[in-house]
């Protein structure tokens, strides 16, 4: 893509995949999308805990980590003030057809740098989102990490473009929340914080995890928890998080507003100088 500032494979400069990676063929991986600032990437052991995480549960052998790391911080030293980086480990290229891994395959690195889009900077009042029509699948086994296959977000973002809206929510078969498509969801409830468990589907965003950690640290009661689309409905405010935008606050849900976003400009102020 034309405004990339630098796409690296495997450490090397270029951004041809061979024809028989396993990403390409069946999103047989996991990836990562981080927010560099001043050269550094914010919650950087955050992202390499997931990512392992991630290639453990799907067994992809990543026997590079102190090579990856170098191949971050190289690439992180030639960002502009605010850019995004981002980051693809799949199985590598196939040793044999079929599905099934034969098990000797070599990980492949891909690391490609971008501008940070200019609305990162821009949010300040409440962003608009809408409900995907779309639901989530459930799938214990690849909860929580962050896999290659997102065709459900996929189409869950492009409905939200096509309405005009900043993100979707996205909702699994009981009519639960689970996320937005590109983001986790949190609910403050009398000076309390909720946000849905991410145990059967969804993403379990490191920006989430600084989140909880934080409501914590500030005394703020936060709880893991089923949210239906009504006790959304029904919060005192609503907001979104992931690495590149950090804390948003929603100002509606479809036609349903939010006036309220005490806790979320108190965890956005606290987590705006944070890194680690």
């Amino acid at each position: 893509m034309s405004d990339s500032l630098g796409t690296w494979i495997d450490g090397l400069p270029g951004s041809s995949v061979p024809a028989d990676d396993r990403g390409l063929h069946y999103g047989d991986g996991v990836f990562e999308t981080m927010l560099v600032r001043a050269g550094r990437v914010r919650f950087l052991e955050a992202h390499l805990t997931r990512l392992t995480l991630g290639c453990s549960r799907l067994g992809i052998r990543l026997t590079t980590m102190p090579v990856l790391r170098a191949e971050i911080a190289a690439a992180a030293a030639l960002a502009p003030p605010l850019a995004v980086l981002k980051l693809i480990v799949t199985r590598g290229s196939a040793v044999q057809r079929g599905y099934a891994p034969g098990g000797t395959e070599s990980a492949r690195r891909m690391l490609s740098l971008w501008p940070a889009p200019s609305s990162t900077a821009a949010i300040v009042d409440g962003v608009h989102l809408i409900v995907a029509s779309l639901a989530a699948a459930e799938n214990r086994a690849l909860a929580g990490i962050k896999h290659l296959n997102r065709l459900e977000n996929v189409l869950a973002a492009a409905e939200a473009a096509a309405a005009g809206a900043f993100d979707a929510l996205m909702l699994d078969s009981a009519q639960r929340v689970i996320s937005g498509a590109m983001s986790n969801v949190f609910l403050g409830r009398g000076g309390r914080v909720l946000t849905p468990r991410v145990d059967r589907c969804g993403v379990a965003g490191v920006m989430r995890g600084v989140v909880l950690r934080e409501c914590a640290a500030l005394g703020i009661g936060v709880e893991e928890t089923q949210v239906s689309r009504q006790e959304l409905l029904t919060a005192d405010e609503v907001f979104i998080t992931n690495a590149r935008i950090g804390v948003v606050p929603v100002g509606r849900v479809g036609e349903h507003p939010f006036p309220m976003d005490t806790i979320a400009r108190r965890l956005k102020t606290r987590i705006e100088n944070l890194d680690a």
